[in-house]
């Protein structure tokens, strides 16, 4: 098996999934507008400068998927998915998707954002495999805690590790995408790293490292 690994928002999407659900439930008037949008935008911040406290963010986030049934949770999404997600879809990104697919390249998807938010779009996009910050769950419902490690910074390394492990596989020969300089750990453990329209911190050290850059917005 080779994977090939792709961080999501702001690499396979032109945009963030996570900040656009903050939008989206202040727009939809989900979540008090004018306070819920200023954390919203602080915490996006923090994650842009490297100053990110993930488990805060997560439980933020997190709030509002415990205050509402999933039958609720799933009509949301489902416009959520319409009104945000399809257009931040990119024709270059579904094309490297497929080039890595014809040559039989096992493709995964590995982000902070939830799963909640992420499942859907990892299923549009095509991927089967996805590692994503785990909400908990308690009797089908969302408590506002994370189950077990985020995938962010050096979390995304452990918690791909633990795939591996649980697969009988390795990173022999693997791929991984993204944006991020909160991807670095990742990214110098693999034998392909890519930088995809980088943060300046990325793309000084993909230059420096003689990693490739590439565009994927249209």
């Amino acid at each position: 098996m080779t994977l090939a690994i792709f961080d999501l928002d702001n690499t396979l999407l032109a945009g963030d999934s996570d900040h656009a659900w903050g939008e989206f439930l202040v727009e939809e008037g989900m979540v008090d507008k004018e306070e819920y949008r200023r954390a919203n935008d602080r915490f996006y911040e923090e994650y842009l400068n490297g100053e990110l406290d993930i488990f805060h963010y997560q439980r933020f986030v997190l709030g509002p998927l415990s205050s509402h049934s999933m039958e609720e949770l799933d009509s949301w999404r489902e416009a959520f998915m319409a009104k945000k997600v399809q257009g931040m879809m990119q024709d270059k990104a579904a094309k490297l998707l497929a080039e890595h697919r014809a040559q039989g390249h096992t493709l995964m998807i590995i982000t902070a954002t939830n799963r909640f938010i992420t499942e859907p779009i990892a299923e549009l996009l095509g991927v089967d495999h996805l590692i994503a910050t785990e909400p908990e769950l308690v009797n089908g419902r969302f408590t506002g805690e994370v189950a077990g490690t985020p995938s962010f910074q050096e979390g995304k390394v452990e918690r791909l590790n633990d795939w591996l492990a649980a697969h009988g596989e390795s990173l022999d020969g693997a791929w991984f995408y993204s944006d991020s300089h909160n991807d670095v750990p990742l990214l110098k453990q693999v034998q392909n790293p890519v930088a995809v329209d980088p943060d300046p911190t990325l793309e000084k050290l993909a230059i420096e490292s003689g990693w490739p850059v590439l565009s994927l917005r249209d």
